[in-house]
């Protein structure tokens, strides 16, 4: 494993593993003792940057993950950086199966988060503590502040911002430094590119989240595969629909051309083109499954030159894709 730093402070393996898929999103939440022995078995092999969010669950058990991966980890705590989240909760009243985000970051909401989670996870302090969305309601310079506070009490080590603008990340960061933003980004999600010059400005870190359009850009899918109507978020993803999957070869067909010539997977060369991007761009694929845990750390060994990362970034600008999920709508109450 290959290892970065993030922000000033933070050293962690270049590829990290987003736990959320686990309990949420992806289906009915996996086996515990099984993921419990996968959480083991990416420490060995030099996983040391694990991602989850006290939301991340089901309406039956809504802080799955932040057990989960409390519990697995608990053994290998100084060996590891734990990040999670605080300031959303689900609307449980919308119908939908993505279910809208309410944000929450009112200070008192932000302590007892923090409380909880540390509980969940086992632990006396939080590696990287995100704010998961910002709260229009509550100016960023105030949960800064609160930020601040728990440092200096030690409950958290660091902060980060989760889909972030260059306005709070700048607003924030006047206030109490920001170690890391973690936002959307893939081949097929490069909005968030604009971000790159403010983040080496202030030395601030990019962990991206659905670096593989959540699974699409494996190559694993067409337009037979299914996916469960009501806990599987990629039944309604656009990129996910069989109209859009023809819509979507010619990037396909890139990530096969790469992958023959670097003798490497589809995902693995989704992986590589963002690491060899930027050196501070740290990936957090999620799985289930020791395969790919495997096929995701070896990423961080393949090389393209800054020519290859060029060449493929003016290849998807005037590529045909489909849309592809931006994320999960938030809304005000």
């Amino acid at each position: 494993m290959q290892y970065r730093n993030l922000g000033a402070d933070l050293t962690v393996s270049a590829v990290g593993l987003g736990c959320m898929g686990m309990s949420h999103a992806y289906g009915a939440p996996a086996d515990k003792k099984e993921m419990t022995e996968l959480l083991a078995k990416a420490v060995d092999m030099g996983y040391t940057f694990f991602d989850t969010a006290e939301v991340y669950g089901t309406p039956e058990s809504p802080h799955d993950n932040e057990e989960l991966v409390g519990a697995a980890l608990k053994p290998y705590r100084d060996k590891i950086v734990l990040a999670t989240k605080f300031g959303i909760h689900f609307d449980m009243t919308s119908p939908a199966v993505n279910k809208p985000l309410l944000p929450d970051s009112r200070p008192e909401v932000i302590r007892a988060s923090v409380e909880a989670s540390l509980m969940r996870l086992g632990t006396d302090h939080i590696d990287l503590y995100y704010q998961h969305r910002l709260d229009p309601k509550i100016p960023i310079e105030e949960v800064a502040g609160v930020m601040a506070d728990l440092i200096r009490e030690g409950k958290i080590t660091l902060w980060g911002m989760s889909e972030a603008t260059e306005d709070a990340i700048r607003r924030a960061h006047a206030v109490c430094p920001v170690t890391a933003v973690q936002n959307r980004y893939s081949m097929m999600a490069r909005w968030y590119e604009n971000l790159f010059p403010v983040l080496e400005e202030l030395n601030i870190g990019y962990v991206a989240f659905s670096p593989l359009a959540n699974g699409f850009l494996s190559g694993k899918y067409d337009k037979t595969s299914q996916f469960e109507a009501v806990t599987d978020y990629r039944s309604v993803m656009p990129q996910f629909q069989p109209e859009n999957i023809d819509r979507n070869q010619a990037l396909l067909e890139l990530l096969n051309s790469l992958s023959r010539e670097k003798k490497a997977t589809p995902a693995q060369i989704s992986l590589a083109w963002m690491l060899c991007k930027k050196p501070y761009i740290v990936p957090i694929p999620g799985t289930r499954k020791y395969s790919r845990l495997i096929e995701n750390a070896g990423a961080a060994d393949i090389m393209l030159s800054a020519e290859e990362v060029g060449a493929i970034d003016t290849a998807l600008d005037g590529m045909e894709m489909s849309q592809v999920f931006g994320g999960t709508q938030v809304v005000n109450k």
